[in-house]
């Protein structure tokens, strides 16, 4: 991951405002910056997706998270995110028990109605000087 690989790193749909807000909640809660992030739509998440063998036409249905050698999507990816996250977000990683056709066709409900419910923008997200560093450019 070109000098990455000690950072996990979540790839969103970047013109998604609910998955915008996702990324600013993360930061937020990950002070020691362990995640970074690059937009789906990037040039960065297309080679990562396909060094880890994501298709292409399964990606913007999904959040990505690649930790290592692993790579995980739906919610198994988001309650990983929660686990990396300050306490008390940990605590949610317990859902993983509940099995994963029933946390991913939640998560595809809600993938399914973000746009309509949250909005979308044309193009994608710019970081603010702020949290530039916690990205990952092309």
């Amino acid at each position: 991951m070109n000098g990455n690989d000690q950072h996990a790193v979540v790839l969103f749909d970047g013109v998604c405002h609910m998955c915008q807000g996702a990324v600013k909640f993360i930061i937020k809660r990950d002070p020691v910056g362990r995640f970074k992030f690059a937009s789906l739509q990037s040039g960065t998440a297309e080679r990562l997706l396909s060094n880890n063998g994501v298709r292409a036409e399964d990606k913007l249905g999904t959040i990505v998270l690649i930790e290592k050698e692993n790579k995980y999507t739906r919610s198994t990816a988001a309650l990983r995110i929660a686990k990396g996250l300050r306490f008390p977000w940990p605590i949610l990683y317990c859902l993983i028990i509940v099995p994963p056709v029933i946390r991913n066709a939640v998560y595809k409900w809600i993938a399914a109605n973000r746009y309509r419910w949250f909005g979308k923008d044309d193009a994608c997200m710019v970081p603010t000087p702020e949290i530039r560093k916690r990205f990952i450019e092309d």
